[in-house]
């Protein structure tokens, strides 16, 4: 490790603002040649997120990286040692719960999305009848989604394809999440960072409307 190098970056923990880490790693139930548009149509390397956050670390749908994982808990231990002691995990939505367990076994972390345990200027943002909560990281005006906004391998984000909504209950369509997306349009996004794919750092509300339009137009 270099003089210039910190533990966090040694492990693919980029710090994308101060404050505020994203990560990658390889998901384990991976299809490496997925059916496009089929619900296992999203890239193996999955993307998770650590928020120094008022009296706590927030991380968002953590995946811990295989055969990574003591230089990964050292660096995770460094982030808690200075943003801590609290530790608050959250998870988007149910197929997201990863390596959340492992956190609340480390860190005694808390899981709750509700308004009243998360820490002050994070905010749970419910996508009706879609199954997913996204994260509002109000400071950084960073969005992070779950399933419902990915990647769209051009710099910007998209709707999830129409087979990632088939096992909900709700029989939510594409038309009604575009609509069930609306209390995001209301926020000053910057950046989005999502799951699947790569992460928008700039001009995310642009992106977000755009993909609405897409999917509009589609």
């Amino acid at each position: 490790m270099s003089a210039y190098e910190s533990p966090e970056a040694t492990v693919g923990l980029d710090e994308l603002r101060p404050g505020l880490w994203r990560w990658t790693a390889r998901h384990p139930d991976a299809d490496l040649d997925p059916k496009p548009g089929s619900p296992a149509d999203w890239p193996p390397d999955v993307g998770c997120v650590a928020c120094a956050a008022s009296g706590a670390l927030l991380v968002v749908d953590p995946l811990v990286p295989a055969g990574r994982e003591p230089s990964f808990w050292a660096a995770m231990d460094g982030l808690v040692g200075r943003h801590g002691p609290r530790v608050a995990v959250v998870t988007t939505i149910q197929w997201h719960r990863r390596s959340r367990d492992a956190f609340v076994a480390r860190y005694d972390a808390t899981t709750s999305r509700a308004k009243d345990a998360l820490p002050d200027g994070v905010h749970a943002v419910a996508v009706r009848r879609a199954g997913e909560v996204m994260v509002w990281l109000e400071e950084h005006g960073a969005l992070v989604p779950g399933d419902r906004l990915i990647g769209d391998g051009a710099g910007g984000v998209r709707l999830c394809p129409p087979s990632w909504l088939d096992y909900l209950r709700t029989k939510i369509t594409v038309a009604d999440l575009r609509d069930a997306l609306a209390p995001v349009r209301a926020l000053p996004v910057e950046m989005v960072l999502v799951s699947h794919g790569d992460p928008v750092l700039s001009d995310g509300a642009k992106a977000i409307d755009r993909a609405l339009a897409a999917a509009a137009a589609a």
